[in-house]
């Protein structure tokens, strides 16, 4: 039996409803859809979604788990929303935002202009170093954060670079004299 699977999911202040292998879903964030595979069907007990195994097969766990992560990520999203914080360290680095875009200046000749997604948004402190992201797609927020991340990773000899709030970065020692 799947140890992440069998774990319901609340469903509080939500609307939830299941037709056959569809979890049609609506919350004050985002409304969707999760279509679940023949191995599982869900059933809602006590104010919430769980999840069974329909028929046993060498996949099903691994199945179940998953798609119970998934759908629980989408409800989660739905009624809260999740989001992530990214610092840009360095001497005159920052970012700024220009409409639906953002505009980072980090050490490079020339400024990285950034299109952002629909569905997620952006707030920068008034620093320019510290960038809020904010979305109701759990997968769309991580992808953003890792392309932003990717313009400039964080580098070990100075710490300079754009890195999550809650990574540690590793520091190197720099050259020693010889005596």
């Amino acid at each position: 039996m799947s140890k992440i699977g069998r774990k319901p999911i609340d469903i509080s202040g939500l609307t939830v409803e299941i037709q056959g292998n569809d979890i049609s879903f609506k919350g004050k964030k985002m409304a969707g859809v999760h279509t679940l595979p023949d191995l599982l069907k869900a059933e809602i007990v006590d104010g919430r979604v769980v999840l069974k195994a329909a028929r046993k097969t060498a996949d099903t766990n691994r199945v179940w788990g998953l798609h119970r992560a998934l759908l629980a990520n989408k409800i989660i999203g739905a009624q809260t929303g999740f989001d992530k914080q990214v610092r840009i360290i360095g001497l005159g680095y920052k970012a700024a935002v220009q409409g639906s875009k953002l505009q980072f200046s980090l050490g490079y000749s020339h400024k990285i202009d950034f299109e952002l997604p629909a569905q997620v948004t952006v707030e920068i402190d008034k620093t320019g170093q510290l960038l809020t992201c904010r979305s109701s797609d759990k997968e769309a927020l991580g992808l953003v954060c890792s392309q932003i991340r990717a313009l400039r990773k964080p580098e070990p000899y100075k710490g300079t670079g754009i890195q999550y709030t809650h990574e540690v970065i590793r520091r190197k020692a720099g050259k020693a004299k010889s005596a």
